[in-house]
């Protein structure tokens, strides 16, 4: 199994940036998808997730309004548009993957595979 993200980087603050999370993971359909970030000295925080189907999301309160999370399950794959974006949002983002069963939204420990994550660094 492998989660690998992508589309970080560094921008100025009110841009926009697309992260990438492909996933080698048999069954891709059946798991909860979610987008984890941790910034320099903090602990790791949950930043939204999308449930089996598109149209049922949960996003973390310091996100809501500027991020969007989205899947394609043809493509085994899940997105995180990031509008708006502000410099306390510079983290390093990570997508994880919570097995059919979970509660919704899952909680981080019913994540069971996570990705390797991208840099995302937001300049004022």
């Amino acid at each position: 199994v492998q989660l690998q993200a992508s589309g970080g980087g560094l921008v100025q603050a009110g841009d926009s940036l697309r992260l990438t999370c492909a996933a080698s993971l048999s069954g891709f359909a059946r798991y909860y998808m979610g987008w984890f970030r941790q910034a320099p000295g903090k602990e790791r925080e949950f930043v939204a997730a999308v449930s089996r189907t598109r149209g049922i999301e949960s996003y973390a309160d310091s996100v809501k309004g500027r991020f969007t999370i989205s899947r394609d399950n043809a493509k085994n794959a899940v997105y995180l548009q990031m509008n708006s974006l502000k410099p306390d949002d510079t983290a390093v983002y990570t997508c994880a993957a919570a097995p059919l069963g979970s509660r919704w939204p899952p909680g981080p420990y019913e994540y069971r595979y996570w990705g390797q994550g991208t840099q995302v660094t937001v300049s004022s």
